[in-house]
């Protein structure tokens, strides 16, 4: 496993579990329980995501059989749009906290970049300066937004997760980062399975050259180009398959085949879409 290391010293994996859209209960802890035991060290997930308490379980499982202990963990969650503004943020941190059964978080996100994620990061960074979160960062920050976050606090985001992959790259949203200190974090690093990305020729026939699979050539792509990847998966196989990444390497013609790939534009979300922020602002996750 590689790690990178934060704009605060702390270490965090190159790769990840990611569980979005795995909300049955007993799906998603095995899925983390399984996780553990090929060796993951990082997991991602997010209030919005309905399975904090499954993924909680699931660590305390890997924990008490002794596959590992929890300072080996690098566990993430995320703050949603409804419980954004100072003292909202605070509470709904203590019920994420409470959820997955934890003393402490490693990384606490929040979720998009609507409502008072201002007053939001500030209730953040007093958490991190209290000891209760490890790293502070956000998630879907076009440059401008992240740059005007960047210049008017002390404390720098340590992640921004954003939608990272062969087909949308964002090589400038990449330099933005780099010059704030900001790690990048792929999310939806298989596209969500569009273009049929598994059997994309260029990928496969990479793939094929290197005796791996597509999808171990799309996470090692971006790990390469410095982006920590959290794939997604519920089964066994495909979770150990997406792990087994350390032990090749890309060519710099490979990097520039794939890079050729991008289509400069996502076709998952928009979230400069008028309708795209309303429904984000009206969705509401608990009563």
């Amino acid at each position: 496993m590689d790690y990178v290391k934060l704009n605060n010293g702390v270490k965090m994996p190159m790769l990840g579990f990611g569980v979005f859209q795995v909300p049955d209960e007993n799906v998603t802890e095995q899925a983390v329980y399984d996780a553990i035991c090929a060796g993951y060290r990082l997991i991602d997930t997010a209030a919005a995501y309905q399975n904090e308490e499954s993924v909680g379980r699931a660590i305390a499982r890997a924990v008490s059989d002794g596959i590992v202990k929890r300072e080996e963990l690098f566990v993430t969650t995320k703050l949603w749009v409804q419980d954004f503004g100072y003292e909202n943020a605070k509470k709904a941190f203590a019920v994420s906290l409470k959820k997955l059964g934890l003393e402490y978080l490693d990384l606490y996100l929040f979720h998009q970049p609507f409502g008072d994620y201002y007053g939001s990061y500030r209730a953040m960074i007093e958490l991190y300066k209290e000891g209760k979160i490890r790293a502070v960062g956000v998630s879907n920050m076009y440059p401008d937004r992240l740059a005007d976050l960047c210049e008017n606090f002390d404390v720098i985001p340590a992640v921004n997760q954003v939608e990272l992959h062969p087909f949308f790259q964002q090589p400038g949203a990449l330099e933005n980062m780099k010059n704030y200190g900001v790690v990048p974090e792929a999310w939806g690093p298989f596209a969500e399975g569009k273009h049929e990305i598994f059997k994309n020729p260029v990928l496969a026939e990479i793939a094929t050259s290197h005796g791996k699979t597509a999808a171990q050539v799309i996470l090692r792509w971006n790990i390469q180009r410095g982006v920590v990847v959290i794939p997604k998966s519920v089964h066994k196989e495909r979770i150990v398959e997406n792990f087994n990444v350390w032990d090749f390497e890309l060519s710099s013609d490979d990097m520039k085949k794939i890079a050729a790939l991008d289509i400069g534009h996502s076709e998952i979300v928009n979230h400069h879409d008028p309708a795209f922020v309303k429904m984000i602002n009206g969705w509401k996750i608990h009563g």
